[in-house]
């Protein structure tokens, strides 16, 4: 039986995201990752009676819980949703697969919802102890959990993806400082984690975990690095991109709100090379930012940037 738990969920630039996706009566929308609904629920109430929207997410808990808030506390747009559980990289699958018509609007937010961050048992916050896991789908037995990562990798496997993944400085020093006492000590939850990180820092060991807005916390960037290991994060971006370009109508509007500087990175590009190709229009010449409000709110929102192109 499905447990019904509705973590409080803040969309991040859900007015930025509406007014520059710009969804209409009967349109038809995808959002790539559902996740708490945020933004999926705003832009049913935009689309009316006669619009669809296929809310696609790789967690298939995430998913279910996301159908449940939907079919319980919103029930009068319920019948404009239909849910599709995949990987966004595999879009057109997704797509194909729903019997879902072009799309007039496609939004991918890069973020993490409540849930997935604070729920038991994935091991994707340092805030509490949970065994390292950090695949958005748990039941993807074709993906290593972050602990198989830590106990298999080599030093300088490792030290690349903390520096490319994370863009941590210290990667080198962390990842050989992991792997000279992993036999002795397995790393297996966030604590152990966060400890031999600490361990390579020992002046960093006493800050707060909940750090204030603009500062993050010394293990963050090893964590990130590791997630989007585990998830094949840029990688899914990529194609997901470029399956979202394969699924729009003539004029439709493609979002995406990242959280770091590489996936930034790749929407950039990816809208500079279709409009090079004269396959869109970009919409955002500089990417849009929260808020000081917004990130006081939401302290989570601090670094995500919005980009937005309409499809020629």
């Amino acid at each position: 039986m499905l447990r019904i738990c509705f973590m409080e969920h803040i969309p991040v630039l859900l007015n930025e995201v509406i007014k520059l996706l710009n969804p209409r009566e009967g349109d038809n929308a995808i959002d790539c990752t559902a996740g708490g609904g945020g933004h999926a629920i705003a832009l049913a109430e935009k689309i009316g009676e006669k619009g669809k929207i296929l809310a696609i997410d790789w967690d298939a808990e995430s998913l279910k819980q996301l159908e449940a808030k939907i079919r319980s506390a919103h029930a009068e747009i319920a019948d404009r949703f239909v849910f599709s559980h995949g990987n966004f990289a595999d879009i057109e699958e997704l797509v194909s697969r729903s019997g879902f018509p072009k799309a007039d609007c496609i939004l991918f937010d890069l973020g993490f919802s409540s849930m997935q961050i604070e729920g038991e048992g994935r091991g994707l916050s340092f805030q509490k102890d949970e065994p390292l896991d950090m695949r958005l789908d748990r039941n993807d037995s074709s993906l290593m959990t972050a602990a198989d990562i830590l106990a298999r990798y080599s030093a300088e496997d490792l030290e690349k993806v903390f520096r490319e993944y994370g863009e941590e400085r210290y990667a080198r020093k962390i990842a050989r400082h992991i792997v000279d006492t992993r036999k002795m000590r397995p790393i297996l939850t966030t604590k152990d984690l966060v400890d031999r990180i600490a361990e390579t820092m020992p002046e960093r060991k006493e800050k707060v975990v909940r750090p204030k807005i603009g500062k993050i916390h010394f293990a963050t960037r090893v964590f990130q690095a590791l997630r989007i290991e585990v998830n094949h994060e840029l990688q899914n971006l990529e194609q997901g991109l470029d399956g979202a370009l394969n699924v729009c109508s003539n004029g439709a509007r493609i979002a995406a709100i990242s959280f770091h500087s590489l996936e930034d990175r790749i929407v950039k590009n990816k809208f500079r090379d279709w409009a090079k190709e004269g396959r869109c229009g970009i919409i955002t010449k500089k990417p849009l930012v929260p808020s000081l409000q917004e990130r006081i709110v939401n302290p989570r929102s601090r670094s995500a940037k919005l980009r937005v192109c309409e499809v020629i």
